[in-house]
């Protein structure tokens, strides 16, 4: 699959790009280096984002419901207004996300670092969060 000019597929090094608005629902970017990209209200509904990059991505409004992010780098990201509702978040790194307004219910969240995140106004019932 090719998205404004990025080969989308596992591995992929996608470090900056531009995927604002980007349809990439299921998709296989296992692994992939999306460092400082931008995916502002893109949709990964269901994507395969295990392992991935994404430190310091912008996924502020992106639709990642039921997606996996499991094992994934998101330290510093911004995820403001995020939906993650049903995302698959074990042993994820949002130390310093922004996840502020984000909906994360029903999100797993076992095993992962939100040291010094933003979870201002973040909706996250009860019991979510596991050690």
């Amino acid at each position: 699959m090719e998205v404004n000019g990025y080969k989308i597929e596992p591995g992929a090094n996608l470090w900056g790009a531009n995927l604002a608005n980007a349809t990439l629902h299921d998709a296989n970017l296992s692994y992939a280096d999306l460092r400082y990209a931008n995916l502002t209200d893109a949709n990964l509904r269901k994507a395969n984002l295990k392992y991935v990059n994404l430190s310091g991505a912008n996924l502020a409004n992106a639709t990642l419901h039921d997606a996996n992010l499991s094992y994934a780098d998101l330290r510093f990201a911004n995820l403001t207004d995020a939906n993650l509702r049903k995302a698959n978040l074990i042993f994820i790194n949002l130390s310093g996300a922004d996840l502020s307004h984000a909906d994360l219910h029903y999100a797993d969240l076992h095993n992962a670092d939100l040291s010094e995140a933003n979870l201002t106004g973040a909706t996250m019932p009860d019991g979510t969060i596991h050690d």
